[in-house]
């Protein structure tokens, strides 16, 4: 068992390998060292020519060197420096804007360079408060889900847990949920169980995303220990996600279309909507639907009739304790 403090930040950063023998715990140091591997593999993957700076003699660097970040940004080598050595807590919002624009940024990676910067600020008082659970679905979000009986449909939080889903969300994710180790997370059923890459026809795709939306949750709330629990489990059990890990990309789920390979209808092309509910954005109610007339909307509707057959008053309770 991992030691609570100890996060994946910690593991192959390319940083001082005092620092990566350290003993890991909550604090500064854990933020410090995702700050440093975050910019330092941002700024790997820009290179000269993209910024538009003279390119002289044989370079040993895979992007911008220190000195092109910092002179793109508008700040000193050395400032620049100590911030990529992970000293965000004092920086102003406009040097964080000249780093994500020297960096190339997108929208996503500079929000989770703001967290990041933030997390750096308040990280003392959040580790003394420590993260609340988040898992109640209030009542509301429970009846909405069952007014569409003709569309699956889940309540999941940062963590990928499925708080709730209405009968043919259950009938949907029926691997997950046959699959009684994954405890109905879908990360950990996407790296750990045997079914995931049978039933997500693009896996890559759905695992990288994953990955990289759990690192934007982990800078959101570095002190979130059942997050960093998961984080920890799928880096020690599955190669693939300690890989992705490595890459420090990051991303978030917006709506989209993902395909499923079913056990009993067989494949199914869905789009999804995720709508995070305003009193707390870490839980989202995900909706997916069929294009009109397309096969995967007749297969939806066989699924439903193979829901309402396979549906047990047991399996519908189990799912409403959570």
């Amino acid at each position: 068992m991992r030691q609570p403090g100890w996060t994946p930040a910690m593991r192959g950063t390319g940083g001082d390998s005092r620092e990566s023998r350290a003993t890991p715990r909550l604090g500064d140091m854990d933020n410090r060292a995702e700050i440093r591997a975050f910019l330092k593999s941002r700024r790997d993957k820009v290179t000269p020519e993209q910024t538009g700076l003279p390119v002289y003699g044989n370079r040993r660097v895979a992007g911008l060197r220190r000195s092109e970040v910092a002179m793109l940004a508008g700040v000193s080598v050395e400032y620049y420096t100590r911030l990529e050595r992970g000293s965000l807590g004092g920086v102003s919002d406009a040097v964080l804007d000249a780093l994500a624009r020297a960096l190339r940024l997108d929208d996503t990676e500079r929000g989770h360079l703001y967290d990041l910067a933030r997390a750096a600020r308040t990280g003392a008082a959040r580790a003394r408060r420590g993260a609340p659970p988040r898992t109640a679905v209030r009542a509301g979000v429970e009846r909405m889900l069952l007014a569409m009986p003709t569309l699956p449909a889940f309540v999941t939080n940062h963590r990928f847990d499925i708080l709730l889903a209405n009968p043919l969300g259950r009938a949907l994710y029926a691997p997950v949920y046959q699959d009684t180790t994954c405890d109905r997370n879908t990360a950990r059923f996407c790296f750990l169980s045997p079914a995931a890459r049978q039933f997500y026809v693009d896996w890559d795709q759905i695992a990288q995303t994953a990955v990289g939306a759990l690192r934007v949750a982990a800078a959101k709330d570095p002190y979130d220990r059942e997050l960093s629990h998961l984080i920890g489990e799928l880096s020690t059990r599955s190669d693939a996600f300690r890989v992705m890990w490595g890459s420090h990309d990051v991303r978030v789920f917006r709506d989209g279309a993902k395909r499923f390979r079913h056990p009993a209808v067989g494949q199914l092309d869905l789009d999804h909507e995720t709508m995070f509910l305003a009193a707390d954005d870490r839980i989202g109610v995900a909706v997916y639907s069929a294009v009109p007339g397309s096969a995967a909307e007749d297969s939806l509707k066989l699924l439903e009739s193979w829901a309402a057959t396979a549906e047990s008053p047991a399996a519908a309770e189990a799912d409403t304790d959570r």
